[in-house]
């Protein structure tokens, strides 16, 4: 505090309060100019004009439906955002719809979660429906197409009796049908019946997207309607694994944010700054923040029409020899009388599988795959995942002393 009282070391005709002040004015106005234009440049506190009304489209149509072609693209004519988060979210609120469910008494979806690392965004809540059902859970969910078809997520409608959508304009939930679903890419296509066009989002390309991009997510989240967030594209390409009552859930590709999610927004939009959908909200890390994930829209683009057919998505190919392993150590080199402890052994096969077929057996021990050594069974195991369905491998075993190399094709595991 005493230096507010030492005298100016330069002096001039102005008292030292008098040039303080007017320092403090320049600076201040240095720093308001500069965040205006900041603010204009990037439209941050501006509403665009061209924003959709509430129950009138939400985006222009391109291609005559957002959906014909399958591929995905970005809009080509502006979609009247400007890149300005309040434009985004007046355009799109009204296609994002809240989901509850109704399940029997027994039914219980919010137990089949049991993966401690992650959560699906489950949240109890209520819709009208028959006394004979209870509440189920609760998501989010948008519509695609005008004529009222929406996009979701498997596990937000599983095991559910009877699906109810809010919708933006009714004044009361509407009772959805399940048009196809796919519990491998947890997903799922609902149909809504309305008296007029309902709102509609497009589909983007996510590979147009960088990370760092800006983005945004319109959801549910513990109930409260229509809450946005907004974050930025932290990664691409991320797979998880989310274990749960019927198997686990193997996701790939997906996208990564920092946007805020909680349990609600699963099966809501993930959109950049045109407006469009290019992911479906997914999963969250629990034991962290800022870590979420949606399935990218690319993903989606491939499978649609047969969701809204209900027809077959066949299942991704999964490289599979049929073996299980356990590292080398000090007792299994005792035990089959080996002369090195790097390796995997193999302590299962499948009578009907590639390995099986090729000749392998019980207790070999695999110290290559195609000349290169193999430090332990998470190493074997993880360079079967890099080959294809089809590869040729060449397997350098031992057994009983005895070392030779067995050749074998990679099988898929799908098609067991």
């Amino acid at each position: 505090m005493d230096n507010l009282n030492k005298p100016a070391t330069v002096t001039s005709g102005r008292s030292p309060r008098l040039r303080s002040m007017m320092a403090a004015f320049l600076a201040g106005t240095l720093v308001t100019g500069g965040f205006m234009f900041a603010s204009d440049k990037m439209n941050l506190f501006t509403l665009h004009q061209g924003a959709a009304a509430a129950g009138t489209a939400a985006a222009v149509d391109v291609s005559g439906s957002p959906t014909a072609g399958a591929g995905l693209k970005n809009a080509a004519v502006n979609l009247g955002t400007n890149g300005s988060i309040s434009g985004i979210v007046d355009q799109s609120k009204p296609a994002v719809v809240k989901i509850e469910t109704k399940v029997k008494a027994q039914s219980n979806p919010n137990s089949q979660f049991t993966d401690p690392r992650f959560r699906q965004f489950f949240d109890d809540g209520s819709a009208e429906g028959s006394d004979k059902l209870q509440d189920g859970g609760l998501g989010t969910g948008f519509i695609f197409e005008k004529s009222g078809y929406i996009l979701t997520n498997e596990h937000v409608i599983d095991g559910a009796e009877e699906i109810w959508v809010t919708v933006q304009g009714y004044d009361k939930p509407l009772k959805a049908t399940l048009l196809g679903n796919s519990y491998d890419l947890d997903l799922a296509v609902l149909k809504i019946e309305g008296d007029k066009d309902f709102s509609y989002l497009p589909l983007g390309d996510p590979n147009q997207s960088k990370v760092g991009d800006w983005v945004v997510a319109i959801g549910n989240p513990y109930g409260y309607d229509q809450t946005v967030t907004v974050g930025v594209l932290s990664a691409k390409e991320r797979p998880i694994s989310i274990p749960d009552t019927q198997g686990t859930r193997e996701y790939k590709h997906l996208l990564q944010t920092d946007t805020s999610i909680n349990p609600g927004n699963s099966g809501g939009p993930l959109l950049n700054m045109n407006g469009e959908v290019i992911g479906i909200n997914t999963a969250v890390s629990a034991q962290a923040q800022g870590i979420g994930f949606a399935i990218p829209t690319s993903t989606i683009s491939t499978v649609l029409e047969n969701l809204k057919n209900n027809v077959a998505i066949p299942k991704e190919p999964i490289p599979y020899l049929g073996i299980g392993l356990e590292d080398v150590n000090a007792d299994w080199a005792q035990d089959l009388n080996l002369n090195t402890k790097t390796g995997a052994v193999v302590t299962q096969i499948d009578p009907k599988s590639p390995a099986f077929a090729a000749g392998i057996r019980t207790y070999d021990v695999i110290t290559a795959i195609n000349g290169q050594s193999v430090a332990n069974a998470e190493e074997l195991s993880s360079k079967v995942k890099e080959t294809a369905v089809g590869d040729q491998l060449t397997l350098t075993t031992i057994r009983s002393g005895q070392q030779s190399e067995i050749h074998v094709t990679v099988g898929n595991k799908n098609a067991k």
